[in-house]
């Protein structure tokens, strides 16, 4: 199991850039959240920006979530920021197929993400290399983790596939989450709570 820091959905990018300074050496893999404001809110800091951090990330891999309507407008923009994986939500994204096979084709890791209130379906494409579970609704809320999760990580691992979680997590369901088979876990407020458990 990959314990992966994450950062919030924040709009001021110099508190991105002090988060990544204090994460970058206990992780190769960072993930950073996209939102447009539409799918979810607020408007995160223009993803451009990673290519100008003062912050030395020579040796860590990003992870790009995207929470924005058609995630397949956006891939071009995580290339240029030298992205590894690029997980885009379902919710508004028209075409999962295309959006996957153009990632791969790239050479990159594809990932879809489901909300807690979206339900799993079976429009999943077989080279999906990650399936994203949120554990509370997506944004900046704190919302109670939904522990509805638990039967879509066993319906995923069933199939074989490479199952995440993020939102939520925290000291009392984190030993659960491990032992249900989680592949990987982000996290933002209990990164470091959540690193002292592993």
């Amino acid at each position: 199991m990959q314990l992966i820091p994450t950062t919030n959905p924040e709009t001021d990018f110099l508190v991105v850039e002090k988060w990544l300074s204090e994460v970058k050496d206990l992780s190769t893999w960072i993930q950073v959240d996209v939102a447009d404001g539409i799918l979810a809110k607020p408007q995160t800091f223009s993803l451009e920006l990673l290519n100008r951090l003062d912050t030395n990330l020579d040796k860590n891999i990003f992870d790009i979530h995207l929470m924005v309507k058609e995630p397949i407008n956006w891939i071009q923009k995580c290339l240029h920021v030298q992205a590894s994986r690029i997980t885009g939500q379902v919710e508004m994204m028209r075409d999962r197929s295309k959006f996957v096979s153009i990632i791969k084709d790239a050479g990159l890791e594809a990932g879809l993400a489901f909300d807690s209130s979206t339900p799993l379906d079976n429009d999943i494409p077989k080279d999906t290399d990650l399936i994203l579970l949120m554990g509370r609704p997506m944004g900046y809320d704190p919302l109670p983790f939904d522990s509805s999760i638990f039967d879509k990580i066993k319906k995923l691992k069933d199939q074989n596939f490479t199952v995440a979680v993020d939102g939520g997590v925290d000291a009392k369901n984190f030993s659960q989450l491990v032992a249900s088979g989680v592949d990987i876990i982000y996290s933002y407020t209990n990164f470091f709570t959540l690193k002292n458990l592993l």
